[in-house]
């Protein structure tokens, strides 16, 4: 599908962009963000968070922070663990939908979300999932940027606890040193301990 100007102006208004970060990881929750664009201002500078350096990244998700308004909802580790990572992942879109509407007083709006999936009973605002979304829509692009900067920054913190883990350099994801420090060491508590990778390691 084909996201056009014209397109996005058809759609009920304000329109929401969403994405989320940690999905794939084997340690720390799952980060999602919600973001309406106030303005023109600075929204073609945005771009999908995978494809900026770490400092234009920050500087970016700076920019939506300041120029429009922006919510971040969380999944704990433990959720995941429970519900499993694509339920949990709802949760946390879930969250940083509801929180942006309820400042915003909004009763309805459209929601963009990056990937395949809509949020399941969610039935009073229309929904479009995009695929590749945070490349092909700046508001969305604007959510991604939002998102990873605050995992990373909190995968960062981690690091400061747990530092043989290198959780500032991985941010949780399955490198080949990161999986190698929990055959070591074994998981934290930050670890997945449904996640293939982490589960052989648990002690029971």
């Amino acid at each position: 599908m084909r996201i056009t100007k014209a397109f996005l102006q058809s759609l009920l208004q304000p329109i929401i962009g969403i994405d989320e970060v940690g999905r794939g990881c084997l340690a720390g929750p799952v980060y999602a963000a919600a973001v309406i664009f106030k303005s023109e201002k600075d929204v073609k500078t945005y771009f999908d968070s995978k494809t900026i350096q770490e400092a234009q990244r920050q500087k970016l998700a700076s920019s939506v922070l300041r120029y429009h308004h922006a919510e971040i909802g969380v999944a704990s580790v433990e959720e995941v663990d429970q519900v499993n990572i694509r339920q949990a992942t709802f949760l946390a879109m879930r969250r940083a939908v509801e929180v942006l509407m309820q400042k915003n007083n909004l009763k309805t709006a459209t929601l963009l979300i990056d990937g395949r999936d809509t949020l399941p009973d969610f039935g009073h605002c229309p929904q479009l999932a995009v695929i590749s979304g945070d490349e092909k829509v700046r508001v969305i692009s604007a959510a991604s940027l939002v998102a990873k900067v605050a995992r990373d920054q909190f995968m960062t913190q981690l690091s400061e606890q747990f530092g043989h883990y290198g959780f500032d350099q991985h941010k949780g994801y399955g490198t080949k040193y990161h999986r190698e420090q929990i055959q070591k060491h074994g998981p934290t508590q930050w670890h997945r301990k449904t996640f293939a990778g982490v589960k052989e390691f648990v002690q029971n």
